[in-house]
């Protein structure tokens, strides 16, 4: 027996639209949809998978509020991708735990973590979870999310300095973590 899908929607600018129009179907139909994606980024920033739902939750409270503002002019998963990544800096803020140490702007290398495409998913999650809460917002921002230093600075309101500070100081911590589960898991020390 063959199974008939049936497209509920011929293209999501007619989703956006109804959900606009304050769709309930649709606006589920969104939700369900993009959740997953936007999920995995608040749990990037986010370390409690709890806290990373209730962030999402309330990111997608606002992408619903603010939806009319979407000019769909670039992808709808990027817009939506702002809201959560904004939203997850606003709640590390108010848990009061990120923390930068304004340095003045040097020539920092960058370092390379080699053998980390032997890890699995959850392996290198766990190493980035290891990380000072400054630290990890501005490695997921920059290696992850693509941001450049100017926008996280901006984002972050910190200095480009900074933000490439911590990103130096993130990376040599999660090349030093490697290295020290590396050799745990190896049995060499």
């Amino acid at each position: 027996m063959l199974l008939k899908v049936v497209q509920l929607y011929k293209n999501e600018t007619d989703l956006i639209k109804k959900a606009t129009k304050n769709n309930r179907e649709a606006q589920h139909y969104l939700f369900v949809t993009y959740s997953p994606k936007m999920l995995s980024i608040c749990r990037q920033y986010i370390n409690d998978i709890h806290y990373a739902e209730d962030v999402m939750i309330s990111g997608f409270s606002k992408v619903f509020t603010h939806l009319k503002s979407f000019k769909f002019e670039g992808s709808f998963e990027g817009w939506i991708r702002k809201i959560m990544v904004r939203e997850c800096i606003s709640f590390l803020r108010t848990r009061k735990k990120m923390t930068f140490i304004e340095e003045s702007p040097q020539n920092y290398k960058e370092i390379a973590i080699d053998a980390v495409a032997s890890l699995e998913v959850d392996e290198i999650q766990q190493l980035i979870d290891e990380l000072p809460e400054g630290y990890r917002t501005v490695f997921v921002m920059q290696a992850i999310e693509g941001y450049s230093h100017k926008e996280i600075a901006e984002f972050l309101q910190i200095s480009e300095g900074t933000s490439k500070s911590q990103l130096f100081k993130a990376r040599k911590m999660l090349k030093e973590n490697f290295l020290k589960r590396n050799t745990q898991r190896n049995g060499t020390k």
